[in-house]
């Protein structure tokens, strides 16, 4: 079977780890640290010590899921409009992004991040035809996309406690309402 690799971040691992696992086409997700300048592990990451984002690695069957489907299920829950972090996952290591392992995927990733970067309210047109009250036009409406969208440098599989964490620790407080995303989501 032919799969692909597309690697996010943002909020905590755990959440996106469990969020992913159930997607149709998801053949695996594993927990772990992306683009760290040095080998890491949970505590030298969540300290600060060493520079990585914590996210996952999707693996995923292009034929029965596409790459636009897994990045709406991304920015589902996490929002890209923060800087750093979601819920009370909060630090540079938490920062929402997506890196791509393939060249072949930057334009379909960039064109998504563009899309959800420049979404905002339509503005009003009146019955002439022009346009009232811009709320695009005032930069200080305006909201600043803080996702990240690059190549993949590297990624490190999180250590064994940190993989199905939420299967694991059933009773684990989370940011994300799972049975709200289920009934939202359907496939």
């Amino acid at each position: 079977m032919y799969t692909k690799k597309i690697y996010f971040s943002g909020g905590d691992f755990h959440e996106l780890q469990a969020v992913f696992d159930h997607v149709p086409g998801v053949t695996a997700v594993r927990a772990g640290y992306i683009n760290g300048e040095k080998p890491a592990d949970f505590a030298s990451v969540a300290s600060g010590q060493v520079k990585a984002y914590m996210g996952v690695e999707v693996t995923y069957n292009p034929k029965k899921v596409d790459i636009s489907k897994l990045l709406d299920m991304l920015f589902a829950v996490v929002n890209p409009y923060v800087p750093d972090g979601q819920g009370k996952a909060r630090g540079t290591m938490y920062r929402a992004g997506v890196f791509y392992s393939s060249p072949e995927d930057e334009p379909q990733v960039q064109l998504h991040l563009n899309f959800i970067a420049n979404r905002g309210k339509p503005p009003v047109v009146g019955t002439a035809g022009l346009t009232v009250n811009d709320p695009n036009s005032n930069p200080k409406l305006a909201r600043k996309m803080c996702a990240l969208a690059g190549p993949l440098q590297n990624f490190q599989e999180a250590e064994a406690a940190e993989q199905d964490y939420l299967t694991k620790h059933p009773q684990t407080e989370t940011f994300i309402d799972f049975a709200r995303l289920q009934a939202y989501v359907k496939f």
